[in-house]
């Protein structure tokens, strides 16, 4: 950070704690603010048709034309196509400065609806060859609504924006089907980055449990690099009845998970960071007497840490190489290429925390522990400073733990949160383009 930056952020703190209020509202942030609000019944407009017509990973056709037809309608340049179905749209200020990019995620889930609502979805999809019911059972359609709500906030102020917007509609952030490229990784391996160069960027992610009007983020390390494994183990085939004249890989992979699960326990620092290597699933054998030759399993590693996962890859290897020789089998790992780790940079995290303490009070901020869930937000953080963090979606009527988590028939966060989302991220965009 430069030394007049770091200045500015000390004054700020500094004043903030000397009077117990944070510095006035500029011209211009109240205006954002103000234009937010006036254009939150369109937001939870858009964000109700989203989630009546959901669509999956790669697929978010109908959802890029919505996007595009609106990003359109503001004057906005559009390009369209990015990352097979992502939309990217720039918005250039009325004077020189950096360029910030602001991204939402598109995609929905093969999960099936169960919330009560006017404008529940049930739509039907295709998923690795099956048909699936679709919902956006993570809140990825209060990220696009939000998003459109931001760029119809930042259009109207353009004249004043000391640089270049760029908003970054991205697919598949659930992760491509099988045998397809797709999500962050293929946005910034097209370049999403570029033409103009982006200087930072800034994204949110909705949350259930956490109550409307509230913003929880970590600086650093924020969210876990994830990476699926898979175990192909081949022994030899024979009657249940006579084990001994076979090679026994049911009890090899018994063996197998249990010292997979020293790895976290007895090799790993975990007063630095956490780390989970989990088994998803096993498979092998067709009937109750007889041992089969192969068996497969598959399952996930989460680290916070790039020197913590790569003793959990050097350790699993090693486990499941000589599990499989001490019991005359063979035994093949293979870790696929993942989510990297979603790292928030910390000098910006410092530049830009008084910024949502000021949206939504500084009382409603709240720095959290790190989650092992992954994000391939991560990308662009690899390639630019950035800062990601998470909305309250949660209805205040809710009982603390008891709301029902992502990825499930039940999830639901409320219209009331995204108000929150579109002040937040217009005056990320504002106040990092005006800081001196």
């Amino acid at each position: 950070m430069k030394f007049k930056k770091f200045l500015f952020v000390v004054a700020v703190l500094a004043l903030t704690a000397f009077t117990g209020q944070p510095p006035k509202k500029t011209k211009l942030q109240a205006r954002v603010e103000s234009l937010a609000e006036k254009v939150e019944p369109k937001v939870i407009e858009w964000r109700h048709h989203l989630h009546q017509n959901p669509e999956l990973s790669n697929r978010e056709y109908k959802t890029a034309e919505y996007i595009a037809r609106h990003l359109r309608g503001l004057g906005i340049e559009v390009q369209t196509g990015v990352a097979k179905t992502g939309v990217v749209g720039i918005l250039k200020g009325g004077k020189p400065g950096p360029v910030v990019a602001l991204r939402a995620d598109m995609d929905a889930l093969p999960v099936p609806e169960r919330v009560q609502l006017p404008w529940a979805s049930k739509a039907k999809g295709e998923y690795n060859g099956a048909e699936v019911p679709v919902m956006h059972a993570c809140g990825h359609d209060t990220h696009v609504a939000m998003l459109m709500g931001v760029a119809e906030v930042l259009t109207q102020v353009k004249d004043e924006l000391p640089g270049t917007v760029k908003f970054i509609f991205q697919p598949a952030e659930e992760g491509a089907p099988d045998g397809e490229e797709g999500g962050a990784r293929l946005m910034v391996k097209e370049g999403v980055l570029k033409n103009p160069d982006v200087d930072v960027i800034f994204g949110l992610h909705i949350n259930s449990a956490t109550p409307v009007g509230h913003i929880a983020y970590k600086p650093g390390a924020t969210m876990a690099a994830a990476n699926a494994f898979e175990i192909t183990i081949k022994g030899k085939q024979t009657h249940g009845s006579q084990p001994w004249s076979g090679i026994d890989p049911i009890v090899t992979a018994a063996q197998i998970i249990n010292n997979a699960q020293t790895i976290v326990s007895r090799n790993l620092p975990l007063i630095k960071e956490a780390a989970v290597v989990s088994f998803g699933a096993i498979h092998g054998g067709v009937r109750n007497n007889i041992i089969p030759e192969e068996v497969k399993m598959v399952g996930t590693i989460r680290a916070l840490d790039d020197d913590m996962q790569k003793t959990i890859f050097s350790r699993l290897q090693t486990i499941v190489e000589k599990t499989a020789e001490s019991n005359g089998a063979q035994a093949e790992l293979v870790i696929k290429e993942g989510y990297p780790i979603t790292y928030n940079d910390e000098q910006l995290t410092v530049k830009m925390l008084p910024t949502l303490k000021d949206v939504v009070g500084a009382q409603n901020v709240h720095e959290i522990p790190a989650i092992t869930g992954a994000e391939d937000f991560s990308f662009f953080q690899q390639q630019v400073p950035g800062l990601y963090f998470f909305l309250g979606g949660m209805p205040p009527d809710t009982p603390r733990g008891q709301a029902p988590p992502h990825h499930t028939p039940d999830f639901y966060v409320d219209d009331s949160g995204m108000i929150y989302g579109v002040k937040a991220m217009s005056r990320l965009v504002v106040d990092y383009m005006t800081k001196k």
